[in-house]
């Protein structure tokens, strides 16, 4: 496994001054991966950043980012037209940088529910389907993974479940689309966290370790031995990454209910949460 941290942590929105500082603070902290968050395009110099992971050794994904006005499944063509042509974005991003997988909940925008029958939650998984499944290919074409990612109940009513999760990664039926497992969002929605990793299977790609606070993994009370018994009964040897955030990130801190500082710094966040991680998932 390789163990990472999203830079959400400490920045937001990364610029060229903040990849030349985060980029080697992770490396030193002792992390073999860093998640890089996509907000707007051309944020951050693409070509910089390859250098710079490259330089210190660190496998990259990116996060994108589906706000308001990015919607796969909006009834407003001009979003879901907006969504995609940020997606193809980002995945030329990737490409650039030399990262492997984009993550997050690219089918809708962020904070957006809606109480649907069954007939109209299958017509927006079939709009889903129109948009995600040239999206996997143009992904795969550029030797990119998009992980879809299951969010709890509070900030979407689309895909909670690892159930719902598995039906549209089947649906588009690519190899280049897969699943991201968050260890929060598992914990509000999920009956067994470890039947839900191991009835994901391979179609798990990256996970995203936090705790029930988002704190540091291991503080709280996320069931961390079913993660571990499940990823290890389904040979999962890919990112695990600790995305977390500041309270001094103010628009990221408002989306995702950060109102009070989760540790003593953000390093010590970090870093308590590698130390565990490695612990639990490698025995050392």
């Amino acid at each position: 496994m390789q163990f990472g941290a999203n830079t959400w942590i400490w920045h937001s929105p990364l610029n060229n001054e903040r990849l030349r500082q985060i980029i080697p603070h992770v490396a030193r902290l002792g992390f073999d991966w860093i998640e890089l968050p996509i907000e707007a395009p051309h944020d951050f110099d693409y070509a910089l950043a390859r250098e710079l992971t490259q330089a210190h050794g660190l496998g990259v994904s990116l996060s994108a980012a589906t706000g308001p006005g990015r919607d796969l499944i909006s009834a407003d063509p001009t979003e879901r037209q907006s969504c995609v042509a940020y997606l193809r974005h980002c995945i030329l991003a990737a490409e650039t940088i030399g990262a492997t997988n984009i993550i997050g909940p690219i089918y809708s925008a962020v904070g957006r529910t809606w109480q649907a029958t069954a007939a109209e939650r299958e017509r927006a998984m079939e709009l889903l389907m129109t948009n995600l499944r040239p999206l996997a290919q143009y992904a795969g074409d550029h030797g990119i993974t998009l992980c879809i990612e299951p969010l709890n109940r509070f900030e979407t009513s689309f895909i909670n479940l690892t159930t719902q999760g598995i039906e549209l990664v089947d649906r588009v039926d690519h190899p280049a689309c897969g699943l991201l497992l968050d260890t929060f969002h598992m914990n509000i929605e999920e009956r067994s966290l470890g039947d839900a990793i191991r009835a994901a299977g391979s179609r798990v790609k990256h996970i995203h370790a936090c705790e029930n606070d988002r704190g540091a993994p291991g503080t709280g009370h996320v069931p961390w031995d079913q993660v571990a018994a499940g990823l290890h009964d389904i040979h999962y040897n890919g990112p695990v990454v600790i995305e977390s955030f500041s309270v001094e990130v103010q628009v990221i801190a408002r989306a995702a209910a950060i109102w009070r500082p989760l540790a003593t710094s953000q390093d010590q966040l970090a870093s308590d949460g590698l130390c565990f991680l490695h612990s639990l998932l490698q025995g050392d």
